[in-house]
């Protein structure tokens, strides 16, 4: 059984109930957050920790006066197991969505975001919020937290796309490079990076977020375009010589400029990569298709960073785990307005 089916019988078997011992409150209980299991990906293997029966229940401010009454009644009346599994209720979590949220994003969900905000959330934290399952759903907030963080708003969705092809164009000619004076080692470790940049810009072009490293193959593998790629990109990845790496990357290049020309978002980039410059190899000119996404960005200041620096959001700007969890920190809103004036260079 995979966890959000257990978990869908926890909730309608025993939380459910409980539940509705209590004069009428009106609460949403769901699935998200984090582990495999809120993105399907569970196995056996997943059993040995932070998995079993659970749910999420949301309170408004007003009730939650009775979470030590709901966990009381909970502790009281749950079975040591369900269906085969024992049963941790401090797994169940009782709190509201804007407590839920300031956990998870160090942001307050009752005022407006800044487009800048979306680029401090890494892609990671928002699959949790959008995927998993709701079971129930009184007032509808839990519904509308996850359309408005159903995907990036479309300035910061071009933003990206041009800082993933930036990357590109700025380490494409390195791999070559690397290769062309012997170094297969070098060439491979640049060849990586580059691949895991085309596969992230497939989840943006595909209106999907990309999960952390963990599971970013498996989900790739779902997108729509992975057979088209999947083939091309483990060559670039496992081949020892650099000029199949070449030529499986100019393979992906062009199915790239395919799905790029597909969006529609620009004119069209040429199908196939050129010569870089007088040299014995072949680019995507991966910069110059950045520049022509950036300039469809509307947004006035968003325009204006991209002009001034083409860096990305967190997930492009580091891969360090614990930065990233910024939005769990103790002082995570402090981090994250401090990481905000990266995107803000020409403000005063």
């Amino acid at each position: 059984m995979l966890g959000i089916e257990l978990c869908r019988r926890f909730y309608a078997e025993i939380v459910e109930p409980v539940m509705d011992t209590l004069s009428p409150v009106s609460y949403s209980a769901t699935l998200i957050g984090p582990g495999s299991e809120v993105l399907g990906f569970d196995t056996e293997m997943s059993r040995d920790h932070d998995w079993g029966p659970r749910v999420y229940l949301f309170l408004h401010e007003r009730d939650l006066a009775l979470r030590e009454t709901i966990r009381a009644l909970l502790d009281q009346r749950v079975p040591p197991s369900f269906y085969g599994f024992p049963i941790d209720i401090k797994m169940t979590v009782i709190t509201t969505v804007p407590n839920f949220i300031r956990g998870h994003l160090a942001t307050d969900i009752t005022r407006s975001l800044e487009l800048v905000d979306w680029l401090t959330f890494p892609s990671q934290n928002l699959l949790e919020i959008t995927r998993g399952e709701v079971f129930r759903d009184d007032d509808g907030q839990l519904s509308a937290l996850r359309h408005t963080f159903a995907f990036y708003p479309r300035d910061i969705w071009l933003y990206l796309m041009a800082s993933g092809w930036q990357r590109i164009g700025q380490e494409e000619h390195l791999m070559h490079r690397s290769g062309f004076v012997g170094d297969e080692l070098g060439s491979a470790v640049i060849g990586s990076r580059v691949v895991r940049d085309i596969m992230n810009l497939c989840f943006l072009m595909e209106g999907q977020y990309a999960p952390y490293p963990k599971w970013f193959g498996t989900a790739f593998r779902r997108l729509k375009c992975s057979d088209q790629l999947l083939p091309c990109l483990l060559t670039a990845q496992t081949t020892a010589d650099w000029r199949e790496r070449e030529l499986a990357l100019n393979e992906a290049y062009s199915c790239l400029s395919q799905m790029h020309n597909g969006l529609g978002i620009s004119e069209n980039i040429p199908a196939d990569a050129s010569m870089f410059y007088d040299r014995p190899f072949k680019v995507m000119n991966g910069e110059r298709v950045a520049g022509l996404i950036a300039g469809q960005i509307a947004d006035s200041e968003l325009q204006q960073l991209a002009q001034a620096r083409l860096i990305g959001g967190i997930d492009q700007i580091t891969d360090n785990t614990d930065f990233r969890k910024l939005g769990s920190w103790p002082d995570g809103d402090l981090a994250r307005n401090a990481l905000k004036t990266l995107f803000k260079p020409l403000r005063k």
